[in-house]
């Protein structure tokens, strides 16, 4: 009996050994005839604005409390400032209600920003769709959304993850593609608009051009948003220096819901996932506000509610690019420990140019003075993923270090946007999509198992199994 149970313990290891070691990472050599990495033209058509006087544009809407029945919609209105109200209902053309919100508008250099309406929509019931109007008379504009099911563990949900996104012909090619997928809401992972390249007033001008660039999906589903570098604009030649100015004036978050002190760092839960967003652009060492928080909201995490931990970042914590290599490595140090700790399943982020998947490792027994100075396998660490793949005008990442590093499981430099569909509370598809000259190719796809789950299910299967040779050695 001694020797099933010590069989019973050794399969796993051995099976879970050979998938992380014995699996050779992939580097693709896949190389494609991308479009020009250039801004699409001011006079586009995915520029277009609305028609009528005072018309919304640039709508979005974003997750407005912890738990999903709550949805904040913003827009601009040019002529003048207008109502900061949404009427909306539960039938087309029917608004049985309304709410109000706020206007707010902001300088940067001597460009002026139209008239920013935020209104909060909450008590809304679970898994309905909502038909919304913002604006007045023949300009009002009319659209809806889906609100997601009820809080629970086995409730199915489709997301995308976008990253790096910009406006070029490749942004258009991946937010295209991506609008395909049938996902239900976009994990974003910072550098929207890529405003600050320019200059002057062309940073202003060009996050006008990205609200209505992306307003085809933002104002019919949530995109939950984190920010990057290139929302800083930090410009002192312009005498602009308050961080984030543009992106927290436009972008709002819930973050109060989750008991953070900034929108910069913020937490919610959606369907079967709890899903935290860090800034990699705030500081975080310990005693810091964002690393006190994270510290609170792991411990508020209920796996058996939302047994999905997901974590978004801008910075990969783990990269294998020439770009940005090892940039994460002092967000790695403070946290990797608590995301192995609290099983933590995948860490999105972005930044880099291209994409790339981890197998489960980490490099916490490295303590600078003792321990394995690498990373080495280790099942209870989540799986990292880098979508810095969007289609900004920067250009794709395309030189990886060689040879490949053991902890990558699959990288290449194109552009993408990838999907995770949770099924239940074990299991989740996710895949990569391939932009290949406007056509969505699925590159990278596996299996995500859940941390949490997986590894009770394990557990109790032991615990029965040994309990069950007990009694029998006992009879």
């Amino acid at each position: 009996m001694k020797s099933l149970l010590f069989q019973f313990i050794l399969v796993p290891f051995v099976i879970l050994n050979f998938v992380n070691n014995v699996n050779a990472g992939i580097t693709s050599r896949f190389v494609r005839e991308e479009w020009p990495s250039v801004d699409i033209p001011l006079d586009h058509e995915v520029f277009a604005v609305p028609k009528g006087y005072n018309a919304p544009q640039q709508v979005h809407i974003t997750q407005g409390n912890y738990d999903g029945n709550a949805v904040i919609i913003s827009w601009v209105t040019f002529d003048e400032p207008g109502s900061s109200k949404v009427q909306y209902g539960k039938s087309d053309k029917n608004y049985e209600f309304s709410a109000e919100g706020k206007m707010t508008n902001y300088t940067f250099y001597k460009y002026n920003s139209g008239y920013i309406h935020h209104v909060l929509v909450d008590g809304l019931e679970y898994n309905t769709k909502y038909y919304y109007k913002t604006g007045d008379g023949d300009s009002a504009r009319e659209f809806w959304f889906q609100t997601p099911p009820m809080i629970g563990p086995d409730v199915p949900y489709k997301f995308g993850i976008i990253g790096d996104l910009g406006q070029t012909y490749n942004s258009l090619s991946t937010l295209e593609h991506y609008m395909e997928s049938g996902a239900q809401s976009v994990l974003f992972v910072g550098d929207l608009s890529y405003a600050d390249r320019y200059k002057y007033n062309d940073v202003g001008i060009r996050w006008d051009s990205w609200g209505r660039f992306v307003e085809k999906s933002t104002a019919y589903q949530p995109w939950i948003w984190s920010a990057g570098n290139h929302e800083i604009e930090y410009m002192p030649y312009m005498n602009e220096v308050t961080p984030f100015k543009s992106y927290l004036h436009r972008y709002p978050t819930p973050y109060l819901a989750s008991k953070s002190s900034s929108p910069m760092w913020y937490a919610i839960r959606r369907a079967s996932a709890h899903i935290i967003m860090l800034s990699s652009y705030s500081p975080f060492v310990k005693y810091t506000p964002q690393w006190k928080w994270l510290e609170e909201e792991l411990n508020r995490v209920d796996r058996k509610k939302t047994p999905w931990l997901i974590v978004l970042v801008h910075v990969p914590i783990y990269n294998s690019n020439e770009a940005h290599f090892m940039e994460g490595e002092s967000m790695r140090a403070v946290f990797e420990e608590w995301f192995i700790h609290h099983k933590v399943d995948v860490i999105f982020a972005g930044h880099v140019h291209a994409y790339e998947r981890s197998y489960r490792i980490s490099n916490i027994r490295y303590n600078v003075s003792s321990g394995e100075r690498f990373p080495v396998p280790d099942e209870s660490a989540p799986v990292y993923i880098t979508v810095g793949d969007g289609g900004n005008q920067e250009g794709l990442a395309g030189k990886f270090r060689d040879p490949q590093p053991d902890y990558s499981a699959f990288r290449e430099a194109s552009y993408g946007h990838s999907t995770l569909e949770i099924m239940n509370r074990t299991h989740a598809v996710y895949h990569w999509n391939r932009n290949d000259d406007g056509k969505k190719v699925a590159i990278d796809s596996f299996v995500l198992n859940n941390q949490y789950w997986s590894s009770n299910v394990r557990e109790r299967k032991l615990k029965r199994h040994y309990l069950n040779g007990m009694r029998m050695i006992a009879s």
